[in-house]
């Protein structure tokens, strides 16, 4: 039997579709944004693939939010070996990374074969300080808004297969960038741990930051713009070369909405890219480098309502490109996810484009 320790950062992505970049110290920013609880829904997705494996698993975890529950809903009896200090109906704003840390620290005690967390980068920094140099692997089902280190699953249900099935670990990395510096447009990354995790192609690779000339990719773009349509410019360096091809100056990690030669929306959020949204809307996304997610990694406030009501664009450089095999969604809405699946376009060039398979 597999003994799987469980944990869940209950607010875990909240930031992402209210435009925060993350939820890190502004939970209470984002519920005044009207920002909703996503990573119990991520755990349920993992959880209940994890089920569907039919693999001898027991499942250890906290009280309420932080896995009993979804533990529960999954089929599972868990094994409860704490809750959080502010009790065991603690809601989501009363968890704290102290909770996560101590909730790691019960399951090593008690011999898991696994940690598998509930969140983004800032959760993973979190679990691997409390590992504190044991050996046991772990294992991020997607939830943040910053999924960038090398120990999640590409997907909520490949990280519950993966955790359930595995039979071999590697060494991944756990990176985290400085949220405030994200929210201003730099990215900060640092590494702060190396772990184990399990071996898998589902496993997502470290970001890499996007490197080499876009300028024709930019300009073919610029070229085929269309009157009375409204743009929807996502994050990354390929998208702002576009912007600044187009004469002006977005926000370079957030999502902005264009319209003839009108900046409508800077860095805005779900809501606001909804508002703003025309009778005809094109999204242009790049894959982030390394681990070719389009949707669902960095972008969440191009949500799957936003997403439904435009035409999509993505752009990329040749090199990037080659170093991709296939293109990745995560939405966390199953049957669109379904729908974004199959062969995509991807301008490389001023003319050029090639056809990548979305996973």
């Amino acid at each position: 039997m597999r003994r799987i320790g469980v944990v869940v950062n209950p607010i875990a992505g909240m930031g992402g579709r209210v435009g925060l970049k993350g939820t890190d110290g502004n939970v209470q920013q984002a519920r005044e944004r009207g920002a909703e609880p996503r990573a119990t829904d991520r755990a349920r997705e993992a959880l209940e693939a994890m089920a569907a494996t039919d693999a001898d698993v027991e499942i250890v975890t906290y009280a309420g939010v932080m896995g009993e529950a979804v533990a529960r809903e999954a089929g599972f009896d868990p094994e409860i070996v704490g809750e959080a200090a502010a009790g065991r109906d603690a809601d989501i704003v009363e968890t704290t990374a102290d909770d996560t840390r101590a909730a790691v620290q019960s399951f090593l005690d008690r011999g898991v074969d696994l940690v598998l967390f509930v969140g983004g980068d800032g959760t993973a920094v979190d679990v691997a300080e409390a590992l504190e140099g044991a050996e046991a692997p772990i294992f991020g089902v997607p939830a943040g808004v910053k999924v960038y280190s090398s120990v999640f699953g590409v997907t909520p249900r490949a990280a519950g297969r993966i955790a359930a099935t595995f039979d071999a670990v590697e060494e991944g990395e756990v990176n985290d960038i400085d949220e405030d510096a994200y929210r201003e447009g730099t990215v900060r990354s640092e590494l702060r741990a190396v772990v184990n995790v399990p071996r898998a192609e589902e496993r997502q690779a470290s970001k890499q930051l996007a490197a080499g000339t876009v300028e024709a990719v930019a300009e073919g773009f610029a070229d085929e713009i269309r009157a009375d349509v409204t743009y929807v410019f996502g994050p990354g360096s390929t998208v702002g070369a576009i912007e600044r091809e187009l004469d002006f100056e977005g926000s370079p990690l957030g999502v902005d909405v264009w319209r003839d030669g009108e900046l409508l929306v800077t860095d805005g959020s779900e809501q606001e890219i909804l508002d703003a949204l025309g009778e005809e809307n094109v999204i242009v996304v790049s894959p982030i480098g390394g681990q070719g997610f389009v949707f669902g990694r960095g972008n969440q406030q191009l949500s799957p309502d936003v997403i439904r009501r435009c035409e999509i664009e993505v752009v990329a450089s040749r090199r990037k490109v080659d170093q991709l095999g296939v293109l990745r969604v995560d939405t966390g809405d199953a049957e669109l996810d379904g729908q974004l699946r199959g062969w995509q376009r991807v301008r490389v060039g001023r003319f050029e484009r090639r056809l990548m398979e979305v996973v």
